[in-house]
């Protein structure tokens, strides 16, 4: 606010743009926001390529390779690289030289730089025990930036920071000077969305709640349940339950999903039994081994298949299942949506198969086409899916 503070005090400019003010706060508290980042942060100086490069059992050749967009690299590996280096905090600094400057297009391409936000916490991110998506989504992403010519920065926002002053926003308030545009992966709190849109260029590649201005390249839902719900019912499934977990963000893809189960079971005259909706309001809301706990009750109850909003979800409703003394698909049938690796401790998993590479593509060069024109009109881009019947779907026993 502007007005008579004391002498030294900075005063905060009405009228900047959310990120400014932000930035204008965290200068003012500057001394206690540099405290945070080194408890935040890793120590640039410990992490380096050769760290990268054995995590990954590659070359450090190859890693410098994938931060300058050499040609040869394959863009699975260019995009590993890119998830070891944002796990372990590392920024790529490129040298800056006067060279080419005046030379057009291409040149600038060269400099130009986008943001590639993740709302996940770092333990999520790194588990091992499920193939994680944003691995593949990263590999399109990687794969045009590097046919345009451009860079990319990759940073984890921990979904716990629901407002854009936390200083878990801290180093996208310093990166964001040199960005062109930003991509958003997994759902983000509503509060931060609208600074981040509104400061950048911003394309999303996941459907985000109630914000219909935001461009957002995503799959199409209905058509991947609509699919898993009539293989069941072709098997003679009539009592299918539904299931999800909590997240620390709202999953607005659940929601998507779970909109299609109720469409596509109306549309097939079955009914549905709010008893049979696990972690989706007003149905029961528990936690990984209580949801288990009680499907396996639902199971015994009646229900003979059920629709998981997500392969690893249902991967743990097996184990869990399984320990309870339910077997799949003889005592009840699953299905999931993603179309992950299978894990080597559970049988091949009836779902949708996600394009998750092709929605990284799209979303890069719809947000190519937002930085050379800003305010066009937002897009929302459904990418089609197919269905996988693995080994996790047969007739209801009796």
């Amino acid at each position: 606010m502007r007005g008579g503070g004391r002498a030294g005090e900075r005063n905060l400019q009405i009228g900047s743009s959310p990120f400014e003010l932000i930035g204008q706060i965290l200068l003012a508290c500057r001394g206690g926001v540099e405290m945070l980042a080194e408890e935040t942060f890793f120590n640039m100086s410990e992490v380096n390529q050769q760290l990268i490069a054995e995590r990954l059992n590659i070359s450090r050749a190859t890693v410098s390779r994938c931060f300058t967009n050499h040609p040869g690299i394959n863009p699975t590996t260019r995009a590993r690289v890119f998830q070891v280096a944002t796990e372990l905090g590392y920024t790529h600094l490129e040298k800056r030289t006067g060279k080419g400057r005046a030379g057009g297009g291409r040149a600038k391409r060269k400099n130009e730089t986008f943001g590639v936000l993740i709302c996940s916490d770092e333990e999520e991110y790194q588990r091992t025990d499920y193939q994680n998506p944003s691995e593949q989504i990263l590999s399109g992403v990687t794969e045009m930036a590097h046919l345009r010519g451009t860079r990319m920065d990759i940073h984890l926002v921990d979904p716990k920071a629901g407002d854009p002053a936390d200083p878990a926003y801290l180093k996208v308030q310093q990166m964001r000077r040199r960005w062109r545009g930003i991509l958003l992966v997994y759902p983000f709190p509503d509060a931060v969305l609208e600074p981040l849109a509104s400061a950048l260029p911003t394309v999303s590649l996941v459907e985000q709640f109630d914000h219909a201005g935001l461009d957002c390249v995503d799959v199409d839902h209905y058509k991947g349940i609509s699919a898993a719900i009539e293989h069941l019912v072709g098997q003679g499934h009539k009592r299918i339950g539904y299931l999800t977990r909590l997240y620390q963000v709202d999953a607005s893809w659940s929601f998507r999903r779970y909109a299609a189960f109720l469409e596509k079971m109306a549309r097939l005259r079955l009914p549905v039994d709010h008893g049979d909706v696990v972690n989706v309001f007003p149905g029961k809301m528990l936690g990984v081994e209580e949801t288990a706990a009680y499907a396996a009750e639902r199971t015994r109850a009646g229900v003979t298949a059920w629709v998981c909003a997500a392969d690893h979800q249902a991967y743990d409703l097996i184990r869990g299942l399984k320990a309870r003394g339910l077997s799949v698909p003889g005592d009840v049938s699953v299905t999931g949506f993603d179309g992950i690796e299978t894990p080597g401790d559970c049988p091949d998993l009836a779902t949708v198969q996600i394009p998750f590479r092709e929605i990284g593509t799209t979303g890069t060069k719809r947000l190519f086409e937002k930085i050379g024109k800003r305010f066009s009109s937002a897009q929302h881009v459904l990418i089609d899916c197919t269905y996988r019947t693995g080994e996790t779907v047969a007739p209801p026993r009796g």
